[in-house]
């Protein structure tokens, strides 16, 4: 089916085409590649995280991936990381929620519908009533692309950490919905928490620039296998898990 254009009037539209879109794995890993030599983060692991990733990549079931946001080009330190480390074979099969604006510019589209973008409406750019229905049927494609084998990554504080990048800020309890759906789908998903650090910053209002996200430090905690049952407590449980690996990447920067 064409892409639509992803306007909120025609969410019902859009959500339908983002059920089934996917990216061309190839470019996706020729990307991801070329990014890694731009990024080059600097990967490390909580003890058994990464045995744990491995095993848990093998087994072909769903993962949620929760990454604490603190700079537009996070998507990228991401998809680097991805690329260094045991999802490089997921790569092509990670669905990545990003803000609709940026599906607006049709080359920018390209980019993120690459990296397997889902566009959310925000309720903080267009009200929360006007996103409620919309909000909903998002949560319902993430939890059929997880229940069809597919991973998905989230910033779960839903906008740039602009107040302390060292603690993970609000979260709301779309996570915990999205994994609640899943696991009434038969498609319980584990947790996966990464932790980003661009190094200490004066003011954390200002983006870092260009040459200071290179070199991030990125830090994988292990993974949950088994996840608390009600969607509030799920949420609260991703943010002290996010915690510990924003703690674990801060740490080594």
């Amino acid at each position: 089916m064409p892409a639509p254009e992803v306007l909120l009037e025609d969410d019902a539209a859009v959500y339908d085409y983002y059920l089934r879109h996917q990216q061309n794995r190839w470019k996706a890993l020729a990307s991801y590649a070329v990014l890694a030599r731009r990024y080059r983060p600097r990967v490390s692991f909580a003890e058994g995280a990464k045995a744990g990733l491995r095993a848990l990549v093998r087994s072909g079931r769903p993962v949620i991936y929760a990454i604490n946001h603190l700079s537009t080009s996070d998507p990228y330190t991401v998809a680097a990381t991805a690329w260094r480390s045991p999802l490089r074979g997921k790569i092509g099969r990670v669905r990545v929620l990003a803000k609709d604006e940026l599906f607006l510019d049709p080359e920018q589209r390209r980019k993120v519908d690459m990296m397997g973008g889902i566009p959310v409406f925000r309720g903080k750019d267009h009200g929360i009533r006007a996103v409620n229905a919309a909000g909903q049927r998002m949560m319902d494609v993430c939890a059929q692309r997880l229940a069809t084998g597919d991973h998905l990554a989230i910033f779960p504080e839903g906008t740039c950490n602009d107040v302390d990048p060292t603690a993970v800020q609000s979260i709301g309890s779309g996570i915990g919905h999205i994994a609640f759906r899943a696991a009434k789908l038969d498609a319980p998903p584990a947790l996966v928490a990464l932790g980003m650090s661009y190094g200490p910053r004066a003011d954390p209002k200002v983006e870092p620039s260009g040459a200071e996200v290179v070199s991030a430090s990125v830090y994988f905690r292990a993974p949950v296998a088994e996840l608390p049952q009600r969607p509030g407590d799920i949420a609260r449980f991703v943010k002290e898990e996010l915690q510990h690996a924003v703690d674990g990447a801060v740490a080594r920067y």
